[in-house]
């Protein structure tokens, strides 16, 4: 029997979707491209995943100079939030409006804070989030507060904090999908980069996959890969995929395409035919355009008298600069804690020797710092020969090396100091998003409001290439309340 609703992707734009939907009663179907993750002793092997690169998928695309890269982009129920740091925050109201940076305007949103606010609460709720209200000069009105206490900072972490605090800056709690003490029984180490094999992170496959394969009329096909949307005028007709070595296809009312912002846009850009020369949904010739990641630096502050012995360690952040901070008052961005940086970790990543790397992983602490990357059109997903090729243009970097100079004054007034900064490869799409924006005008967007393509009318895409604006902050819990928005808004229509 057909599925009524057919969802493409299980990662958090995907699994939060079909939760959302699942009540419905309607037939879902969702089809996943990977296979579950199963355990295993590399799951907790720092060395296999930093230094072998155990988890990397097979995978190659093309930087825009044809070169080719291993994007570590991960295809699994749950998709790449199996890896990710658990960091559930809210955007601030004021992201939702046009906002000033040193480099650029954002664009803004078709719709506010305050649409979005009540499914924000509901995320974090789906996702049973930890965290506090009262820290953040930055944080935007809750309706609700966080369904469980924050996780607690280890004894450098909160001497870091109190250090921080004494220079008038307002170190808080980082709202994080973690229960810490099932996390910890599965190995001593932090869960980013990590799989969840173990339990203890609130991903998508753990949290909103679970709560939607609860309803028989939900159902998951894994090892789908989708390689092509055919659609007749105004209506996607039907969904090409291979499993098992053999091409497959399969229909219904509602497609929903959920695969993260670079595979989403590639699908589009594959499933071009001779009613849609371009692309799918691509009238307006936006679609692969815009892409966002984060502009992102580890900053580690280093000091010869001050032991690190945290086992986790990501339990702060700092906004204090994510409003204000630039030569004129422009936003800056966001301060968080890395997970704790090994001396496996740093010798797999640096190339350092294990006994220096060591050495310096344990007399340090270990922060992220995040600014946002404003959309550019020339920015994009494109595709060479069936390969995704991705062109990143950087922007916002003078906001960026801004924000790393100020914490580095910080870190240093606080204690330690030395303090080193590294970017994050250009090639690595940590935090993608944008390349199917939502918009009110179908000229200059992909889809509405509601998620819905402007040029098909039962496609939705609901994932990170939404995102008109990247923001400062990690982006899941933003991808899971627009998920839930739209599946309120799906709910209520009858099938087309």
């Amino acid at each position: 029997m057909s599925p009524d609703i057919l969802i493409l992707g299980s990662g958090i734009g995907g699994a939060t979707l079909a939760a959302a939907l699942a009540p419905s009663g309607r037939r879902i179907v969702i089809l996943e491209r990977g296979e579950r993750l199963v355990d295993s002793a590399e799951a907790r092997d720092p060395e296999a995943i930093f230094g072998r690169g155990h988890y990397r998928p097979d995978e190659m695309w093309l930087d825009a100079e044809g070169r080719e890269f291993n994007p570590g982009n991960y295809y699994h129920p749950g998709g790449n939030s199996k890896f990710y740091g658990a960091v559930l925050m809210r955007y601030r109201a004021e992201d939702f409006a046009p906002l000033r940076h040193i480099q650029g305007t954002t664009p803004g949103w078709p719709i506010g804070y305050d649409d979005l606010e009540r499914y924000y609460s509901q995320a974090e709720a789906l996702y049973n989030v930890r965290g506090a209200l009262g820290h953040d000069p930055t944080e935007p009105a809750h309706s609700a507060p966080y369904p469980f206490p924050p996780v607690p900072d280890e004894a450098p972490i909160a001497f870091l904090r109190a250090r921080l605090a004494a220079q008038g800056l307002h170190p808080g709690p980082l709202p994080l999908g973690v229960d810490i003490e099932t996390w910890l029984k599965g190995g001593q180490t932090t869960w980013d980069a990590f799989p969840n094999t173990r339990g203890g992170k609130m991903e998508a496959e753990s949290c909103a996959l679970a709560r939607a394969l609860e309803h028989p009329n939900v159902s998951l096909v894994t090892g789908a890969r989708v390689t092509r949307l055919l659609a007749e005028g105004r209506r996607v007709t039907a969904v090409e995929y291979l499993r098992d070595g053999r091409a497959e296809t399969l229909s219904a009312p509602v497609i929903c395409l959920c695969t993260g912002a670079v595979i989403s846009a590639a699908l589009l850009l594959a499933s071009a035919d001779a009613g849609h020369p371009t692309g799918l949904a691509n009238g307006s010739d936006q679609v692969g355009r815009n892409f966002m990641n984060h502009n992102l630096s580890a900053v580690i502050g280093y000091s010869p008298l001050r032991r690190n012995d945290c086992v986790y360690e990501k339990t702060i952040q700092l906004n204090d600069w994510y409003l204000t901070g630039g030569p004129g008052g422009e936003p800056l961005g966001n301060i968080q804690m890395l997970g704790r940086i090994t001396g496996a970790i740093l010798a797999g990543e640096s190339g350092l020797p294990l006994r220096l790397a060591t050495h310096l992983a344990n007399h340090s602490v270990h922060l992220l710092a995040m600014s946002e990357d404003l959309p550019q059109p020339e920015s994009r997903v494109m595709l060479k020969d069936g390969r995704i090729v991705l062109k990143w243009e950087r922007s916002n970097w003078k906001a960026h090396t801004a924000l790393v100079a100020r914490i580095k004054a910080a870190l240093r007034r606080a204690g330690w100091p030395l303090v080193l900064s590294k970017p994050f490869e250009k090639r690595t799409p940590s935090h993608q998003c944008g390349t199917a924006r939502m918009g009110a005008d179908p000229a200059t967007s992909v889809v509405n409001a509601d998620c819905r393509a402007h040029d098909l009318d039962n496609l939705y895409i609901v994932d990170a290439s939404v995102l008109p604006t990247s923001a400062a902050v990690n982006p899941a819990l933003t991808i899971a309340a627009l998920a839930l928005r739209a599946g309120a808004h799906i709910a209520e229509r009858p099938l087309p």
